[in-house]
């Protein structure tokens, strides 16, 4: 009912679009008018409001300790959200090796968070616990990132953290993180993407069939984070 109000009317065609971010620039574009190139989006940080975040929340980074930070949470949906219990055992495996992990999300996320921490303690729980600016400071600081698809992987993106980004019910190629540092863990099930919030089969097998293991080779492959403890 909405089209009586368009005064520049833009019919989609999916196929030349293909991606979330070339949507938007079109829309700022001429009708027909070819799409320029899309630099990959960088966020900056200022060294004095990290260090204000960090005094915030009562941590450090000890010089020469790796950070493995991890988004847990997704604000669409369970169908975008790699398990607990895995994230939990990816925790283990990088707290045994030495590296410190935080965990990251908005205060609906401490659920999961809380749950990551039982299995794996030693974890920094900042879940619901930092603003936003805070968040992106204390991000800049991670040597991995692992993250399903959510706000926080973009904003890891964008600071070029080194990422692996686990799919499920979403579209990798749609809405992909766009530093050059990351590595994308789908399964491409005949089921998916379904771009459902809760899984419409009752089993999440696009998600829970991707297994610790690999996502810790993905991080290993990732640029800069081949592990040499």
């Amino acid at each position: 009912m909405r089209y009586g109000l368009l005064n520049d009317l833009r019919r989609l065609d999916k196929s030349k679009l293909t991606m979330t971010v070339q949507r938007f620039v079109a829309l700022a574009l001429e009708p027909g008018e070819s799409l320029p190139e899309i630099p990959p989006p960088a966020l900056e940080v200022e060294p004095a409001s990290v260090a204000a975040a960090l005094a915030a929340r009562g941590l450090e980074k000890p010089a020469g300790t790796r950070l493995l930070v991890l988004c847990p949470g997704a604000e669409y949906g369970p169908a975008k959200r790699w398990p607990g219990e895995k994230y939990g055992e990816l925790a283990q495996e990088y707290l045994h090796r030495g590296w410190q992990v935080w965990l990251f999300g908005s205060e609906k996320d401490r659920p999961v968070c809380d749950n990551i921490v039982s299995q794996a303690a030693g974890c920094v729980d900042l879940a619901g616990r930092t603003t936003l600016a805070q968040a992106v400071d204390l991000l800049s600081l991670a040597d991995a990132v692992v993250s399903n698809d959510s706000g926080l992987m973009h904003v890891a993106a964008a600071l070029d953290r080194p990422l692996v980004a686990l799919y499920g019910s979403s579209d990798p190629g749609f809405t992909p993180p766009l530093n050059a540092r990351h590595e994308i863990l789908h399964l491409g099930l005949e089921c998916s993407p379904c771009f459902q919030r809760e899984c419409p089969k009752g089993h999440l097998r696009c998600l829970r069939e991707i297994a610790v293991s690999e996502v810790v080779a993905a991080l290993e492959r990732t640029e800069g984070m081949k592990w040499t403890g």
